[in-house]
């Protein structure tokens, strides 16, 4: 028995005092009503309304029910109006996951704007290089970059797509030489991201097709920002995201290796645990990602 709805039929009844004009306004048979508060008399233990042909009266104990079943259902359509009213505010309490080097290179930087057009919304930003569990971190979303998400029971959105390309130091060039061609990669020192799928296998696209360099890595680190620094330092040849790269490259600190050749592009994604859609601080959120990736 479906208590709510049966709620719902009980008060209808009493309000238009008929059973057959309750049953007309819920779209059902009278027959169907009469089943139904049947049933439920019975799994009371008692009568709640007396009828005969011509009448309908509430007994001591259909009053209270009456009185009872009024206030829950006001307090349940009053919930349902707060949260519907609230569902296009951007208000509560936001919770995003994101890599570090993400996180401080891309979300960081909007974090002041975000927050200044929203002064009613909490935020916590968690960084963590590894995936997390969202459900129970309880995130909102979380910003995932790979090739591809798996299937599961989480929503994934592309919102971005990044470059993965070869970087060095102009010292470490000078001293170790310029790779010419993707074999050349083979004889260099190279420092490696411990969590990427091409620490040890490089499969390079550039004008001659798709070249796979195995490789070794002697230097394994787990922070894309930490490998950024030990190749500025230079400690050999890596690849790093557009978004770790490109400051580093615009001041000369790094260079492009093999400017020609990149490995695949990972997609940028947004993942939430919800398949009914983003609410309204989600969405706000986002489209100041999408912002920030664009330009």
């Amino acid at each position: 028995m479906d208590k709510l709805s049966v709620m719902q039929a009980f008060r209808r009844i009493v309000d238009r005092g008929s059973f057959a004009r309750a049953a007309e306004d819920l779209g059902v048979s009278p027959a169907l009503l009469s089943r139904e508060i049947k049933l439920l008399e019975e799994s009371l233990g008692t009568t709640l309304l007396t009828r005969t042909t011509r009448s309908m009266s509430l007994t001591d104990a259909g009053r209270l029910y009456y009185d009872e079943a009024t206030g829950i259902l006001d307090a349940v359509a009053q919930v349902e109006t707060r949260i519907r009213d609230g569902a296009g505010a951007v208000r509560g309490h936001l919770k995003v996951n994101a890599s570090n080097s993400f996180g401080q290179t891309v979300i960081a930087p909007i974090l002041p704007t975000f927050l200044d057009a929203y002064p009613d919304l909490r935020l916590t930003v968690s960084m963590d290089d590894r995936v997390v569990d969202m459900v129970e971190g309880g995130f909102d979303v979380s910003i995932r970059i790979r090739p591809a998400m798996p299937d599961s029971a989480l929503v994934a959105r592309r919102i971005g797509t990044m470059r993965q390309r070869i970087f060095a130091a102009p010292a470490y060039l000078e001293k170790a030489g310029v790779p010419v061609v993707p074999q050349d990669i083979a004889r260099h020192r190279v420092t490696g991201f411990l969590l990427a799928d091409h620490l040890t296998s490089w499969a390079l696209t550039g004008p001659s097709g798709t070249v796979t360099i195995d490789l070794d890595p002697p230097v394994r680190v787990g922070n894309s920002l930490v490998l950024r620094d030990l190749l500025i330092a230079g400690q050999g040849i890596g690849t790093l995201p557009d978004f770790v790269s490109n400051e580093a490259e615009a001041r000369g600190e790094l260079v492009r290796v093999l400017p020609d050749w990149e490995l695949p592009a990972p997609e940028i994604f947004a993942v939430t645990a919800s398949r009914l859609g983003m609410d309204a601080k989600v969405t706000a959120f986002l489209d100041h990602l999408r912002t920030a990736l664009r330009s």
